[in-house]
């Protein structure tokens, strides 16, 4: 079945018409003693259009192109030289008169009965009111403000564990628990079988204890498994937990996940390094290959710390930090 190809097509045009080609060669297999539904069913055509062009053509490509579509004659409810010539002098006399104001003196001077839009319309054909392009201004985010100082803000997330990698007998689901140090890139997961509130706040137990220090800020996306909605009066036992430890919780933007983009960008590094080559069959197997991978994580070197691993790093920041402390 041969295809239509549509030439010189503007962006303007309400409909695709047909190729000057597909025209003639329809209405010469039709001449040749084929079906109109043969015809219109090869050429992807109306029966309409078929008739009509066969009618039009006299063995030319000219007598098939399209003529233009304007009207002969003026529309019988359009304006006439005595009302444009009254808009025009108006005009004239007022250049910077408003379109209220002319309707007005129009309607009562003149006995214009005319609705406002017509007179809008003609207007901007006589080039009073030109259509002007807004200039849109391009969105540039602000340069995020990573800190230098080690347990200044923690960045935390959960991700899905791929139901691919678990090949157990009985069918359950997994959630990878991240939180990273923002100065040292140096991070902390864990696996829990339920993504909730319950989980966070044993998560971040955790994670206390494997730093060995609590942060200033833990930031975190709008999930319900950290805070709750704001129509609410209940505290979030996330938020309860950071009250108690004196931590800020932060929250991010709605739907913008660029704000958390040092967890996201490890999530993604864990789907590359992790989870493409693992398989598991069990909570427990999980629990002690993802302890194996984070040791091997956060002794990579990274090229946002100069090449450092963020256990480097982490040292680094602790000498200077001593330093300052000694001086």
């Amino acid at each position: 079945m041969k295809t239509i190809i549509t030439e010189n097509i503007e962006k303007t045009q309400r409909y695709i018409p047909h190729t000057l080609q597909t025209r003639i060669a329809a209405v010469k297999t039709y001449r040749n003693g084929n079906s109109i539904r043969f015809v219109c069913r090869r050429y992807k055509i109306s029966k309409a259009s078929l008739l009509r062009w066969n009618k039009k053509y006299d063995g030319t490509k000219e007598s098939l192109i399209d003529k233009s579509h304007r009207p002969h004659s003026i529309h019988p409810n359009a304006h006439t030289v005595e009302e444009l010539s009254w808009i025009k002098n108006l005009i004239k006399r007022n250049p910077n008169i408003s379109m209220i104001e002319l309707y007005a003196k129009l309607k009562f001077n003149k006995g214009y009965k005319r609705h406002p839009c017509s007179l809008f319309r003609v207007l901007r054909k006589l080039g009073v009111y030109k259509d002007t392009k807004k200039k849109v201004i391009p969105y540039k985010p602000k340069p995020y403000d990573t800190p230098t100082e080690i347990g200044k803000k923690w960045q935390l997330d959960v991700k899905y564990v791929p139901k691919r990698c678990y090949v157990g007998e009985v069918p359950d689901k997994f959630y990878q628990y991240t939180i990273i140090d923002e100065a040292t890139r140096e991070r902390f997961i864990f696996p829990f079988k339920e993504q909730s509130s319950y989980s966070t706040v044993q998560f971040v137990k955790m994670a206390i204890d494997y730093f060995g220090y609590k942060p200033k800020i833990i930031q975190t996306d709008n999930g319900f498994e950290f805070t709750h909605f704001k129509d609410t009066k209940r505290i979030h036992p996330f938020d309860v937990l950071c009250n108690n430890l004196g931590i800020k919780h932060q929250l991010i933007r709605p739907r913008t996940p660029r704000h958390n983009g040092k967890v996201e960008r490890s999530h993604r590094n864990d789907n590359e390094r992790f989870y493409r080559h693992l398989s598991f069959f069990s909570y427990d197997d999980l629990i002690s290959q993802m302890k194996k991978y984070l040791y091997l994580s956060n002794r990579l070197p990274m090229q946002t710390l100069n090449w450092l691993s963020p256990v480097e790093k982490r040292k680094e920041l602790r000498k200077e930090s001593i330093k300052i402390c000694r001086l």
